[in-house]
């Protein structure tokens, strides 16, 4: 029996098939369409919205974000990919009517709408508000880094520029005193032709010499940039990207915010900074979500980095109830010693009661930051106690913030809901790894934090384009979408 073999691609049809008929119902791509027509581009921040009466016609905006979804949706990000797919790819013919733009049309678009991106998540997250896929009343905040359009040899620290003009000086001596040595040989013996004599060997060290100069005075113009403007840090290929701590292991790059809603695990906020540390992103991050997800308070859980009394107080002031474990760190815990978590605050009798169950009272008072710190001690106490050796070397004094009652607060809560932490780590971390395995994006492709902050969001948006997808259908999205 013969195989099925396929129509005559020769063969001319009486009635031609339209390319409607390859795009199903359920197809992402209507959904698509239904989405960024539905948008006022105008008023999203969009450019060249309105064409201009002389002139060649250019393309529509709505066309080209309707490319840059459906390229995000599917893990094809350059411009170049999404040119060949306006060629090959049925559905995006489909979708761009035949539409065939040129990559740099393409890339232009990304690059000169970067901020209205922003805008065009937040129009889906108000769709996904009014199809009741956001709880509303807790969210997780957590940060990841993504790697930068920027090597990690081409990114230099004030401490690392210091130690390469260092190694320098001491090359430049070393070779110096080899010159010198080559000098008094050439004065005592008779030179002999021009080739391979002491001379050869003087030519290549004047060369070294000229490349270790010229380096070290480019170093020392990147440091004198970083004292001129006061920044740690300076990346050569991408100037607003910065080098992570090791432990995330992102050479350099940047930090990305979100802030999952935990019913579904759909995104409320997104924010890029190039901030190292999470610390003091959390109220930020909170609020915005806060405001995205339309509800004056709302709770909020994130991990140990981003402990600080400062931020977590703002928290409170802006209705957002937050949920942050204690670090273990201080100089008494490095040294083996107790930690301030087994010492117990009575703001009754506003003293520390130790373990050994002696009372410490407020004896010293100063600032540190922007608080005041009073510092609670007994040396009578501590002279005579048991448990000194696993206490302190001489007395021990235990910190306490003159606003350190919301940290109390908030460890109050945390010892009556142990479980919010898990909600955390279930919700927040299925993007991100979404976002690096699954999407692919583990690097950006554009440089400065504007465009970078523009590319996550198309990013973001796809993430949740996917997600409501999953939970409600193409259908369900469309009729959202369109009412």
């Amino acid at each position: 029996m013969a195989h099925l073999s396929g129509t005559d691609r020769s063969q001319l049809l009486l009635l031609p098939e339209a390319v409607d008929d390859y795009v199903g119902p359920d197809n992402p791509v209507r959904f698509i369409e239904a989405f960024v027509d539905g948008l006022d581009l105008d008023a999203v921040g969009f450019v060249r919205v309105r064409p201009k009466t002389t002139g060649r016609p250019g393309y529509d905006p709505a066309d080209l974000l309707k490319l840059y979804i459906y390229g995000y949706l599917n893990r094809v990000r350059s411009s170049r990919r999404l040119e060949t797919e306006t060629h090959r790819n049925i559905e995006v013919i489909w979708l761009l009517r035949h539409l065939k733009p040129d990559f740099k049309t393409i890339a232009d678009f990304r690059r000169d709408n970067r901020a209205a991106f922003k805008t065009v998540f937040r129009e889906f997250v108000v769709l996904c508000r009014q199809l009741d896929l956001f709880g509303r009343e807790l969210v997780a905040v957590d940060g990841t880094r993504i790697k930068a359009v920027n090597n990690k040899t081409r990114n230099f620290t004030r401490a690392s520029l210091a130690k390469f003009i260092q190694d320098a000086d001491e090359k430049l001596a070393g070779y110096m005193k080899r010159l010198d040595e080559g000098d008094a040989n050439e004065d005592r013996t008779p030179t002999v032709g021009s080739g391979g004599g002491p001379g050869g060997g003087k030519g290549k060290l004047a060369e070294k010499i000229a490349a270790i100069q010229g380096k070290r005075d480019r170093d020392k113009e990147m440091l004198a940039e970083l004292d001129r403007t006061g920044a740690d840090q300076i990346s050569l290929a991408d100037p607003d990207a910065r080098a992570m701590a090791r432990m995330t292991k992102v050479g350099v790059g940047y930090n990305i915010q979100l802030a999952v809603d935990v019913r579904h695990k759909l995104i409320a906020e997104q924010a890029v900074s190039n901030q190292v540390l999470d610390l003091g992103l959390l109220a930020q991050t909170a609020t915005a979500a806060m405001e995205a997800l339309g509800v004056e308070r709302i709770e909020a859980v994130a991990d140990r980095g981003y402990f600080k009394i400062e931020d977590i107080e703002a928290c409170e002031s802006a209705g957002v109830t937050a949920y942050v474990p204690k670090p273990i760190r201080g100089p008494a815990v490095r040294e083996g010693f107790f930690g301030k978590d087994v010492f117990h605050y009575e703001p009754d009798r506003d003293v520390f009661v130790c373990p050994a169950g002696a009372a410490l009272s407020p004896r010293y008072r100063g600032k540190s930051r922007d608080n005041v710190k009073v510092d609670y001690a007994n040396r009578d106490a501590c002279k005579a106690c048991a448990l000194r050796s696993r206490c302190t070397r001489s007395f021990r004094r235990v910190s306490r913030l003159e606003n350190e009652a919301v940290l109390d607060r908030m460890a109050a809560r945390l010892a009556l809901r142990p479980d919010v932490l898990d909600h955390r780590r279930n919700s927040v971390e299925h993007p991100f790894g979404t976002i690096k395995q699954w999407m692919g994006q583990g690097a950006f492709l554009m440089r400065r934090l504007e465009n970078v902050r523009g590319e996550f969001s198309l990013t973001a948006l796809a993430y949740n384009v996917r997600r409501a997808i999953t939970l409600v259908g193409v259908p369900g999205l469309i009729a959202a979408a369109r009412a």
